[in-house]
């Protein structure tokens, strides 16, 4: 079971509320917790047996990773990132995705590290805390505005 390919297809069925848009190569999420304000994931639309970067063709690939830049400058301009974090991990779920980290100085302060690091530095239970999930009304505002800025790029 795959919760990467269960949210896509909440996106197909129209079931998804954190569904921004849909690209050639993936769908662009708002991330459900939001501790780093505007965190975005881009879904690669295939699983299967590409689960590495490396598994892409050439021309999927490039295209990919395209569209995976264009979708964090979006993020950025949208929710006001001094500097953007771009994570591809997949040990907890290996379907291709991208997880898109607006980043403000101190979003981190506080733990040791003077407010400068990756954000794994804070503590997962904070960053994945329901304290840090927007409301519907949030959500809706945030997906505008990651959208329009789409929109603008693409």
């Amino acid at each position: 079971m795959c919760l990467i390919c269960d949210r896509i297809e909440m996106i197909k069925n129209g079931t998804n509320p954190y569904f921004v848009r849909e690209l050639e190569t993936g769908y662009v999420v708002i991330g459900d917790n939001q501790h780093f304000y505007g965190y975005t994931l881009f879904l690669y639309k295939y699983h299967g047996d590409r689960t590495e970067l490396f598994h892409l063709d050439m021309a999927e690939r490039a295209k990919f990773m395209e569209e995976m830049t264009v979708v964090a400058e979006a993020a950025a301009k949208a929710f006001g990132a001094e500097k953007m974090n771009y994570e591809l991990l997949g040990m907890g779920d290996a379907h291709l995705h991208w997880h898109l980290y607006p980043r403000r100085s101190g979003d981190i302060g506080g733990y040791g590290n003077h407010g400068k690091g990756p954000v794994w530095w804070y503590p997962m239970d904070k960053m994945y805390s329901d304290d840090n999930r927007p409301t519907a009304e949030e959500l809706e505002i945030m997906k505008k505005k990651l959208l329009e800025m789409l929109d603008s790029i693409v």
